[in-house]
């Protein structure tokens, strides 16, 4: 039998790719394209600018990534009984019970209004449970106070990922808590903030931190040996890179915040991986959820979850649900593909129906909510490399 990716194909997505890595682009990357048994992977460049080769085993932080990993979880924890995505979340976070709301988002702290119902887990899994990024903030001259309170109790929920700023859980959810919501629960999309407060209920449904959870549910059975909140293992470990009128400038290195264990473990954007990794988390949900979660939970996982009314108040910008919807804690295309992308510089997209997984990491931060061209054009190459 014929390989599903053709060898020209697979040659064209190495130009494609090669053509994206240097110095004042993307310093290194690695590209992964799967279709059934065969695995196709490119590691091209340097760990940092002058530095080692990028391997195939190389170590990314997958940002945002991280957000549909925390989703599993979550479903299996629900399979095993532990919590009821459809409960409210009052058992376990009492910090979020009868929560008040801003009467504006952008409005003092003080003006706020009774929730119209409790906060579930769905909610979290949705995006929809009242806080977390709205677009309306990047257009304000000074930052709403909300966002400035947020910022003042650490909470880095309205930003890139910050491990060595965010406190212990505890603390975390605390001072969650002691702010309003943006929104009523169920009103709007809000990016995030929903997959960190996930990863206090896991810790607190399970007993035991949110990297151990992630470990004997996830990682353990599915062999993601190198995905976690932080690595000792710093040599394999990508400079992270922001992009500036000057050119790339450091934003993180291998010896900085993701190299020691995190006070909180940010189930929305804290994780350091390998494309092997991912590659084994898309199987995972491509054959079903075997041996991790229901059929059912993929299903769930995997499909729309936001009514109209959520779509049209929400996004990050005015095109976001475009040919795509929501599922839980990831985008789901109107094609039947899914994923979702980490702003530090990592794309992982699964499409079951042309039975094409493609993951591209590199370590260059994101200039705008739409992923740059690199991971557009390896993505483009990859479909191409498909036998018609």
């Amino acid at each position: 039998m014929a390989d599903p990716l053709t060898a020209g194909g697979l040659a064209r997505l190495h130009e494609t790719a090669e053509q994206h890595v240097g110095d004042h682009r993307v310093p290194g990357l690695v590209a992964l394209a799967a279709s059934g048994d065969q695995v196709h992977v490119e590691a091209l460049g340097t760990l940092s600018i002058g530095g080692s080769l990028v391997a195939r085993d190389s170590l990314f932080r997958i940002a945002s990534t991280t957000k549909p990993i925390t989703a599993a979880a979550t479903l299996a924890l629900a399979g095993g009984g532990l919590i009821d995505i459809d409960e409210p979340v009052d058992r376990l976070l009492p910090e979020l019970a009868r929560p008040a709301v801003l009467a504006r988002m952008d409005g003092p702290l003080d003006d706020t209004v009774p929730a119209h119902r409790a906060i579930t887990a769905r909610d979290l899994l949705t995006f929809t449970f009242g806080f977390g990024v709205a677009v309306e903030m990047f257009a304000s001259a000074e930052p709403w106070p909300v966002v400035a309170a947020s910022d003042e109790l650490r909470l880095a929920t309205i930003g890139p990922p910050a491990p060595d700023v965010q406190p212990d859980p505890d603390t975390w959810i605390a001072g969650l808590g002691s702010l309003p919501l943006l929104a009523q629960p169920g009103e709007r999309w809000l990016y995030n903030t929903g997959a960190s407060v996930l990863g206090v209920l896991l810790a607190r449904a399970a007993g035991q931190p949110l990297a151990d959870v992630l470990r004997t549910r996830l990682f353990e059975p599915l062999g993601m040996r190198d995905t976690a909140f932080w690595t000792p293992q710093t040599d394999r470990l990508a400079t992270s890179y922001a992009p500036t009128s000057a050119g790339l400038v450091v934003h993180d290195q291998p010896a900085g915040a993701w190299s020691r264990p995190p006070a909180f473990g940010d189930g929305a954007a804290g994780l350091v991986s390998t494309a092997d990794d991912l590659l084994a988390f898309a199987r995972m949900l491509l054959r079903g959820g075997s041996p991790v979660l229901s059929a059912g939970a993929v299903r769930a996982m995997t499909s729309d979850q936001l009514t109209a009314e959520q779509k049209a108040r929400g996004g990050l910008g005015p095109d976001f649900f475009t040919g795509q919807s929501w599922g839980f804690c990831q985008a789901v295309l109107d094609s039947g593909a899914f994923g979702w992308d980490g702003g530090l510089g990592t794309s992982w997209l699964v499409d079951p129906g042309r039975d094409l997984t493609v993951i591209v990491l590199t370590q260059r931060m994101f200039e705008s909510p739409d992923p740059p061209i690199v991971h557009r054009d390896i993505q483009a190459a990859a479909y191409a490399a498909l036998a018609s």
